[in-house]
């Protein structure tokens, strides 16, 4: 257990690089680690290097498993799955795919174009921006492995039961009419070297750096904010873990927002530094990855009103009922 806890302070937490960035902000910027401005300036310098170090990790590794799931060859997997199975291998496969709810849903028209059942290719809609390896790894190395594991489990039941429901309701009809005729690009898998796939996994990292990197900062950045300057009262009377509109609140104000859920969690963690319960703070950062505006608008191209209600009304419901069992359960986590 010890080399355990060394191995997770030091690869995940990173201990080492706080002391780095302590070392900097007090010997070279002159700041006191122990007022707001000092504290603030290492929180934002340390939380940025360590996402980007272990983002640059995770997504070259997850991109080189991806390699070898091409979309027909993910198709043919899939597609003698029903029912259950399916729910969850679509659930599953989205946990692969380090993208945002917007960057999910050209590969949910390839899917769906491909001939895989609605339900399967939601379940995959809904897990890919909620849960991924990375975020995984992220939100233990900013909380611990407990809540980790614990957000893998109810976001990856959340995916299966929507994908079930929508599913069930048997919605194809609203379902836009080119998205069924769009073609599906491949690649044969003999024609993928080891140089073929390193070059993949490096334009991957190349890729999602270039689209999350301002949303890392801007998300350290606010929780550097919170976390250093905005008074622990204002935070605990408008989303204080006692106030029974904390979830519903903290879900609602995500909506309208944008970003990955890389940018999310210096948000979420300066949140439950602050006293907010653990579930309004994980509510906050699934609404704003999973329900945010404009990847609703892009799906709105994809998918008729009723199918895009439905959905909505699914995702928000588990995320609200998600934030309340993590608010009740807190102490388990600890």
């Amino acid at each position: 257990m010890e080399v355990f806890k060394w191995l997770n302070d030091q690869l995940l937490r990173m201990d080492w690089l706080a002391w780095l960035v302590g070392r900097l902000v007090e010997d070279v910027f002159g700041l006191d680690m122990a007022g707001r401005s000092g504290a603030s300036v290492h929180f934002f310098i340390y939380d940025v290097i360590k996402i980007f170090i272990l983002l640059a990790v995770l997504i070259f590794s997850i991109s080189w498993v991806q390699s070898h799931f091409p979309p027909e060859r993910t198709r043919r997997i899939l597609g003698g799955m029903q029912g259950f199975s399916g729910k969850l291998a679509g659930a599953l496969l989205g946990t692969i795919t380090p993208f945002c709810s917007c960057s999910s849903i050209p590969l949910f028209i390839g899917f769906t174009s491909s001939g895989l059942p609605l339900g399967v290719t939601f379940a995959f809609l809904i897990s890919s921006p909620l849960v991924d390896l990375a975020s995984v790894i992220l939100l233990a190395s900013i909380f611990n492995w407990t809540i980790a594991i614990a957000y893998v489990l109810v976001g990856l039941v959340l995916a299966v039961l929507g994908g079930m429901l929508i599913g069930k309701a048997k919605m194809e009809r609203y379902v836009e009419s080119f998205v069924m005729h769009s073609p599906v690009l491949d690649v044969p898998q003999d024609q993928l070297g080891m140089r073929d796939r390193f070059q993949f996994s490096c334009a991957q990292v190349s890729d999602i750096f270039r689209r999350v990197w301002l949303y890392v900062l801007i998300g350290v950045g606010i929780g550097a904010a919170i976390h250093n300057w905005i008074p622990v009262e204002w935070t605990e009377s408008l989303l204080g873990q006692n106030h029974w509109w904390s979830v519903p609140l903290a879900t609602l104000i995500g909506v309208p927002m944008y970003a990955d859920i890389f940018g999310t969690l210096p948000i979420a963690e300066a949140l439950v530094a602050k006293g907010v319960g653990l579930g309004t703070a994980l509510a906050f950062m699934m609404a704003v990855t999973a329900l945010s505006l404009p990847s609703l608008i892009m799906l709105k191209k994809v998918v008729k009103a009723p199918l895009l209600a439905l959905f909505f009304g699914i995702i928000t419901f588990g995320i609200v009922l998600i934030g309340y069992l993590f608010n009740a359960y807190a102490y388990l986590f600890v």
